[in-house]
C-alpha cells in the first residue's frame, strides 16, 4: 500500500491493516497467545503474541498522548517520558510490562478502542494539518500517526502469520 499523503489514504490504510491485523489475530490458538516463541523487537529476544498485542497498545497510546499534550499546551514527549529514540527496544520491553497481566481478549479490544480513538483524532484533522508541515522533526503529523498505526499493525500481522505458520509446521500431525 502507498504511503498515505491524505487524510482519506490515511483513514483507508489504517482500518486495512488493522482489520487485516484483526483476522490474523482470530486465528491464534487460545493456549498460544503466552508462548514466548515469537522473534522479539530486541535483536536476539523472544516475546509471545500478547506482548506483540501489548506493543500496539502502548505505541496507539503514545499517539493519543502526544496529541492530548499539544491540546493541553503542554511539552510532548517522544517518543514517550524517559525514553530517547534511540531506546525503542527498552520502550517495548515496558509496552509489554505495563499490559502483560490484562487477559488477552482485554488487551484486544483495549487496541480496538484506541485504534477507534485515533480514527477520530484523524478526522478531526484538515489535510493541511495532517501533512502540509512538519510535526515533530521532519515528519508531519499524518506520517507520524501512519508510523504508529497502519505500519505496525501490518508489521504486526506479518510476524503472526509467520509464527503462526512455524508454531503449526513444527506441531506433530494429530
Amino acid at each position: 500500500m502507498p504511503i498515505p499523503q491524505d487524510r482519506a489514504a490515511l483513514l483507508a490504510a489504517i482500518d486495512k491493516e488493522f482489520s487485516a491485523l484483526l483476522r490474523e489475530l482470530a486465528t491464534l490458538p487460545p493456549d498460544a497467545v503466552d508462548e514466548a516463541t515469537m522473534d522479539g523487537h530486541v535483536a536476539g529476544s523472544r516475546m509471545r503474541p500478547r506482548d506483540l498485542v501489548a506493543y500496539l497498545v502502548g505505541w496507539n497510546e503514545r499517539v493519543l498522548a502526544w496529541h492530548d499534550a499539544e491540546a493541553r499546551g503542554a511539552d510532548i514527549a517522544f517518543p514517550a517520558p524517559g525514553f530517547k529514540w534511540n531506546e525503542l527496544g527498552r520502550l517495548a520491553q515496558s509496552f509489554y510490562e505495563a499490559y502483560g497481566d490484562v487477559p488477552f481478549d482485554a488487551l484486544v479490544l483495549r487496541l480496538q478502542a484506541s485504534k477507534d480513538r485515533i480514527v477520530a483524532l484523524v478526522t478531526g484533522f484538515d489535510d493541511d494539518a495532517l501533512y502540509g508541515r512538519p510535526w515533530h522533526g521532519k515528519w508531519t503529523r499524518g506520517r507520524m500517526i501512519q508510523f504508529n498505526t497502519a505500519s505496525p499493525y501490518a508489521n504486526a500481522r506479518g510476524r503472526l502469520r509467520r509464527w503462526r505458520q512455524a508454531r503449526e509446521t513444527a506441531q506433530p500431525a494429530r
